[in-house]
């Protein structure tokens, strides 16, 4: 035991720190919320270990999206194994065991960089400096909880800065061999770790003039050592190498760019990557200010030193070190830059850059520390660096536990609206929801409450989450209950708080001195938008009767059974067409638009709606780019239940007139209905419309005068498809039936058109159009 015993008594301000920062994590492991790529992480880990298990080239196909299967399983494998091993199968147990495990390896991360800072500078009031500093990112300890992408890559980049820096220090093959195990485990992880790869092999190369046997022989045991770790830390690649490590490059360098990325009050689209200053200003404004003057103060002494005697940056290995760690940001963001690569939800891809960051302020502290004037300036340098972790403390105690959004004083804080309109604060690991439901419980002592999250309920202690109604709930019987999930509460609630009256019956919600957010007591909400509804004309009136105010679009029932809000039973379809599709933003959306012809947003009652007193309102935002058409009703796996169009910008189609206008002019072609084109407007007309011709579906088939104008998917068939029926464009008057249809804008060859049920096509019609109008 006395040996075991002997570090920590060595390094009791050490044992000490982390025993305080362990103790903190038990109090607090259970504050911080659910995090959206949780579940998709968790099934890399599941599928690399199905892999290994024998599960072939299927179990890999668990990871659902391309993009995510070259993630690397280095951390997502261990924390599935754990909870097999543990045999955890509850939602809230395996949340908490990941968080628990993820915040460990964060903080032993910070152990490490202890020891790199003692080894640099032999100091230890230094070292534990640097522990607590590193610990103490406002930002990054909430994610260290929940957080299993960004946050394992940052602490696996502190530990190989420790191994770099160990095996240049000793200089032999074993540590080289070691370093090399951690950056490829590094690499695994995320596959910009091949900076520090590189950077290795090129400091190697300068260690006394590139020359020596012993130079190439443990540069080249690194490089072997970190291959290999690599390839066989990623199952994915064992059948093919080299061709799937070329496609995993292609498809992460190519990675879409998310569609909420709001920079200094400006969303930004583009598919180039974001502006030069994306990175300096999000790390800026979200750092605690001491570390980054420190960080400054450590570059420009760096800097000043290569300068003067620039021999000695292949002499002296200490200042080779630290240059690294100064260019190692400045190359990340030109990597970026010229790449155009995307970053988005603030720079979380990038939290690595604190680890090179934090050592560049030690090394500024250390020379602040070192001004041989007396003790003063160095008890001044210590007491700074003190205020800071204070500063930084009550910070974080006073948002608790929303730091995952924490902005420092370099940030205009004058007014929450100032903030939130400038830059994203939506990527808290789902701590707001967590959090608002936890203001919620305080609200409610008693009873059961009516909002449920389908992630989130899980989270919470089981007294609490009975008190949730949850989706299985649907057939309780219970007459006014409510549904929330992830995706649509901050919509609905940022629309209800820009609309924020006291007939809405908000929940506000102060989260920390900088931001406001609402929380909405669902029944009173929804039946306020229902009231509000009844005094309006509906667009349009079917098995709902549905409405449109600015961006929500509602739906609202009268006399609405319980086996209409089953969700997966009966499910909403809505597909938005644009009125023009360049306006549409970001790019990757206005493609997908182009390719299926409209934007889908389908949703189900789960989504988002109140039943109240047996009636059932529904709401969703539209989005905010300018809307055409909108075609939208209710579906199930035997087929469509309702359907109806909606026209925007305009009023819906008078049925009534085009069947005036049709029968004053000759029709273009006749069948058995006669077909008249008026511009672009084509109107079918039967007099004397039977229910069998009337429910039968119609085709529309559009032959462009050149095929290069048929969007992407229809290039196959050689035509556009703008199949329709009755009830989404036409109307049954007096036993005749009238339908309307739009013929896109491009120049047409050839119509085809016509009517089809079960047993084939009922009648067909061709034509063409005058000089391809």
């Amino acid at each position: 035991m006395i040996p075991l015993l002997q570090p920590i008594t060595a390094h009791w301000p050490l044992a000490l720190v982390c025993a305080l920062f362990l103790l903190i994590g038990a109090l607090v492991l259970d504050d911080y919320g659910d995090w959206h790529d949780t579940w998709p992480q968790r099934a890399i880990g599941n599928a690399a270990l199905d892999y290994l298990a024998g599960g072939g080239e299927r179990a890999l196909d668990q990871v659902a999206d391309t993009p995510s299967r070259y993630y690397g399983a280095a951390f997502e494998a261990p924390l599935a194994l754990a909870e097999r091993i543990l045999g955890l199968e509850h939602r809230r147990d395996v949340y908490l065991s990941r968080h628990l495990l993820t915040h460990l390896f964060f903080l032993a991360s910070g152990v490490f960089c202890y020891l790199l800072v003692l080894r640099m500078f032999n100091s230890r009031p230094l070292a534990l400096i640097a522990l607590v500093l590193f610990l103490l990112h406002p930002r990054l300890y909430a994610h260290s909880f929940s957080n299993t992408k960004d946050v394992p890559f940052l602490a696996m980049f502190m530990i190989a800065l420790y191994l770099v820096h160990r095996a240049f220090r000793r200089d032999t093959l074993g540590a080289f061999v070691l370093c090399g195990v951690g950056v490829g485990l590094l690499v695994n992880l995320r596959i910009m770790g091949i900076l520090l790869f590189a950077a290795v092999l090129a400091l190697r190369a300068l260690d006394r003039g590139g020359g020596g046997r012993r130079v190439l022989l443990t540069g080249g045991a690194f490089a072997l050592a970190a291959v290999l770790t690599y390839y066989a830390s990623l199952p994915v690649l064992w059948t093919d190498p080299f061709g799937r490590f070329a496609e995993m490059v292609r498809t992460l360098g190519a990675h879409p760019l998310a569609d909420r990325n709001l920079f200094r009050g400006e969303w930004l689209y583009s598919a180039h990557g974001p502006p030069w200053d994306y990175v300096p200003v999000w790390v800026g404004i979200t750092t605690p200010p001491a570390v980054l003057l420190l960080a400054l103060a450590g570059a420009v002494a760096l800097a000043w030193k290569g300068l003067r005697r620039p021999h000695d940056i292949l002499r002296n290995g200490a200042l080779r070190f630290g240059l690294l760690l100064a260019a190692l940001p400045a190359v990340t963001n030109i990597a970026i830059v010229v790449l155009e690569n995307n970053v988005y939800d603030d720079w979380r891809h990038l939290y690595y850059l604190y680890a090179p960051l934090l050592l560049l302020a030690i090394i500024g502290l250390r020379q602040l520390v070192s001004i041989p004037r007396g003790p003063w300036p160095r008890a001044g340098a210590y007491a700074l660096a003190g205020a800071a972790v204070a500063v930084t403390v009550v910070s974080m105690g006073r948002i608790h536990p929303y730091q995952s959004n924490y902005f420092s004083v370099l940030t205009d804080r004058t007014t929450p609206e100032g903030l939130v309109a400038r830059y994203d604060t939506g990527d808290a690991p789902y701590d707001f929801i967590r959090g608002t439901l936890t203001d919620i419980v305080g609200e409610h002592p008693a009873g059961k409450l009516s909002p449920a999250f389908r992630r989130q309920h899980r989270v919470f202690p089981p007294d609490d989450r009975k008190r949730f109604a949850i989706t299985r709930d649907f057939r309780s019987g219970e007459r006014n209950f409510y549904v929330l999930t992830n995706a649509s509460f901050h919509a609905l609630a940022n629309a209800a708080c820009r609309a924020a009256s006291p007939s809405s019956l908000l929940y506000v919600s102060r989260l920390y001195s900088s931001t406001l957010s609402c929380v909405v007591d669902p029944v009173a909400y929804f039946g306020h938008i229902r009231r509000e509804a009844l005094t309006t004309e509906p667009l349009t009136r079917s098995v709902y009767d549905i409405r449109h105010e600015g961006r929500l679009l509602t739906y609202l029932r009268d006399g609405c059974p319980l086996d209409d809000v089953a969700g997966d039973a009966t499910r909403f379809f809505l597909h938005v067409i644009p009125s023009d599709v360049n306006a549409v933003r970001p790019d990757w959306l206005r493609s997908i638009i182009r390719h299926h012809g409209f934007h889908n947003i389908d949703h189900d009652l789960r989504t988002g709606v109140a039943r109240i007193d047996g009636n059932c309102v529904a709401a969703i935002l539209l989005p905010d780019y300018p809307i055409a058409t909108v075609r939208t009703g209710q579906f199930t796996d035997e087929g469509v239940l309702w359907e109806a169009e909606i026209a925007f910008g305009g009023e819906a189609p008078d049925y009534a007139a085009a069947r005036r206008d049709a029968l004053a002019k000759e029709p273009l072609a006749r069948s058995v209905y006669a077909l008249h084109l008026d511009g672009r407007e084509l109107t079918y007309l039967r007099d004397g419309c039977t229910d069998g011709e009337a429910d039968a579906r119609f085709f529309l088939h559009v032959v462009p005068a050149d095929a290069g104008d048929l969007p992407r998917h229809r290039a196959q068939y050689g035509f556009d498809n703008l199949d329709f029926t009755l009830a989404t464009r036409g109307a049954r008057l007096d036993g005749n039936c009238v339908a309307v249809a739009r013929l896109p804008d491009y120049p047409i060859g050839t119509v085809r058109t016509g009517q089809y049920d079960d047993t084939g096509r009922l009648w067909t019609a061709e034509f063409a159009l005058p000089d391809g109008e």
